[in-house]
């Protein structure tokens, strides 16, 4: 952990490499909880499920082994919906994505999502607040080179976008407008996407000069910027149009209307928000 405000180039605080925190590599970390009681949730490639206090490093609160049966899952990436802090969803070097939780009987892996035929690299749940609840929507990006929209009601995605020529190495939600995300590649492009104007080509495609990967982005919370990194350190930020960033009234419904014409082509069940 940094303090910016230190004026250090060093950590403040750091965990140990031991048996009673992660001893294999960590790609998921996200702070869950209010303002004034939270924790740092960490997961490491094997499974191990740590949660911290932001206050002490030095070893974790609590540990959670995560197994689908007996088999540990190599957990690539996490995702916790908007004011959650026990269920939360993981994707998997195998290509699955599982629901899971942190506390009570059903401490441990749940349920299981099948769609993608390579390592998950991102995962993320709609957090947009407004109009109508699309809390239960998530995306997911893979080196299958596509992008995935699910519910979590289903077990099956519900579609599947399939513009990238390469490794999709990450992909976020807006956090203002329901139907806009955006996620990058391995080719150095940034594809940004409103589901509600077309399912088929982004409304919006960056290509960096040097072509190098972009495996890492995240929105600023207004909506109106993309912060990206790549694989060479390098940080771009894009400033996206209002029209574009910012929701209108009528996104909301428009959402649900094409969210259920894309249940009734994987279930006869209509969609409910």
């Amino acid at each position: 952990a940094w303090d910016m405000r230190a004026g250090k180039r060093t950590p403040i605080q750091r965990s140990p490499l031991s048996a009673s925190a992660h001893t294999h590599p960590v790609y998921c970390l996200q702070v869950v909880g209010t303002q004034n009681a939270h924790n740092l949730i960490s997961i490491a490639t094997d499974g191990k499920l740590c949660s911290w206090s932001l206050d002490m490093l030095s070893q974790p609160q609590d540990t959670l082994e995560l197994q689908q049966k007996t088999k540990t899952v190599a957990v690539t990436t996490m995702s916790f919906a908007l004011g959650e802090a026990n269920s939360f969803l993981v994707g998997s070097e195998e290509g699955t994505l599982y629901s899971s939780s942190r506390h009570g009987n059903k401490a441990g892996i749940n349920e299981a999502f099948e769609g993608h035929h390579g390592p998950v690299t991102g995962l993320d749940y709609n957090k947009a607040v407004g109009q109508g609840d699309f809390s239960h929507l998530f995306i997911s990006s893979s080196t299958d080179w596509t992008v995935k929209l699910w519910n979590n009601k289903l077990s099956k995605p519900l579609y599947s976008f399939e513009n990238a020529n390469d490794y999709v190495f990450d992909v976020k939600w807006s956090p203002i407008h329901p139907a806009v995300f955006a996620s990058v590649d391995a080719m150095g492009k940034v594809d940004i996407w409103n589901i509600n104007t077309d399912t088929e080509v982004p409304v919006v495609s960056l290509q960096t000069n040097t072509r190098t990967a972009l495996n890492r982005m995240q929105w600023s919370s207004n909506g109106k910027e993309l912060h990206i990194g790549d694989c060479d350190g390098k940080v771009y930020m894009y400033e996206l149009k209002e029209k574009l960033a910012v929701p209108h009234n009528e996104e909301w419904k428009r959402l649900n209307d094409t969210l259920n014409e894309m249940q009734q082509r994987v279930t006869e069940v209509p969609l409910a928000v």
